[in-house]
């Protein structure tokens, strides 16, 4: 079941995520030139996750809607967690879609046999 989207909301928590990753833990080289902007920028995100630099501009922006594989390369990009990942799908009105992690079979330790 697919859920009402805010592109507004959307936009808001993609640009607050990025503003809190630092390019060299994203593995991005370091530049000489000064950053006019905390975190990551557009261009650099749109490179991470293999996407048009306009087309993430319009994310942000909230005048496109993200498909359910394009918000999984945005999510593996901004290094989300599994609750921001659920939240970002929430917000991309796409929570049928987001793919199910299987948790590994828990073992029964001897002791509380």
């Amino acid at each position: 079941m697919t859920s009402h989207s805010d592109p507004r909301a959307l936009g808001a928590f993609l640009r607050a995520r990025r503003a809190q990753l630092d390019p060299r833990e994203c593995g991005l080289p370091e530049t000489d030139s000064a950053r006019r902007v905390t975190g990551l920028r557009r261009e650099e995100v749109a490179q991470l996750a293999a996407i048009s630099v306009d087309y993430y501009t319009r994310l942000e922006q909230g005048r496109v809607r993200a498909s359910a594989p394009v918000l999984a390369t945005l999510a593996r990009a901004l290094h989300l967690d599994d609750d921001q990942q659920q939240y970002l799908y929430e917000l991309a009105g796409r929570t049928d879609n987001r793919p199910r992690r299987r948790r590994p079979a828990q073992r029964v330790r001897p002791a509380m046999r």
